[in-house]
C-alpha cells in the first residue's frame, strides 16, 4: 500500500484547489495509517473534507461556466457516494473496508488532479489573471 502524500509536484497553480489539494492528501494519509479503532472518526473526517472539497469544485465550476463541468461533477458525486457505502458499512460494525478504499482513494486522485483538476485551475487562472497558471516546484535535496 503506498501512502498518499502531499508533494509540490501535486501542485496546479491555483493556491484555492492547492491548498484544498494538500488538505485531501492530509486526510487520505490519516485514513490510510490510522488504527482500526480510529478508522471511524478518520472515514468522517474524509467524508466531511470530501463534501468540502467537492462543494467548492463544483460551484467555482458553475459559477464560471466551466464547459467540460458536468463529467467532473458527476466524478466527484461517484467519490462521494463511494465514501457514504463505505461509512454504511462501517456504522453497521465493519470497518474492514476502510483501507481498500482508503487505498483507492490515494490511487484515483492523482489522475484526477491531472486530468479533470488541472483544466479546472487553467480555466480560473485565465478568467482571473488572463494567462495559464505559473507552478514553481522545489527540488530539495537531502544530504546524509
Amino acid at each position: 500500500m503506498s501512502a498518499l502524500l502531499w508533494d509540490d509536484d501535486m501542485r496546479l497553480g491555483y493556491e484555492p484547489m492547492d491548498e484544498t489539494h494538500r488538505e485531501f492528501a492530509d486526510v487520505v494519509h490519516a485514513l490510510q495509517t490510522c488504527a482500526e479503532a480510529a478508522r471511524p472518526a478518520a472515514l468522517q473526517r474524509v467524508i466531511e473534507h470530501l463534501r468540502s472539497h467537492f462543494d467548492e469544485e463544483d460551484a467555482l465550476m458553475r459559477e464560471h461556466d466551466f464547459p467540460p463541468r458536468d463529467c467532473h461533477i458527476d466524478e466527484h458525486a461517484a467519490v462521494l457516494q463511494s465514501a457514504e457505502d463505505v461509512a454504511a458499512l462501517v456504522a453497521a460494525g465493519d470497518s474492514s473496508a476502510v483501507p481498500s478504499f482508503a487505498q483507492a482513494l490515494a490511487d484515483w486522485f492523482p489522475g484526477h488532479a491531472v486530468h479533470l483538476d488541472s483544466a479546472l485551475a487553467h480555466w480560473m487562472v485565465k478568467r482571473q489573471y488572463g494567462g495559464k497558471p505559473v507552478v514553481f516546484r522545489r527540488r530539495v535535496e537531502q544530504h546524509a
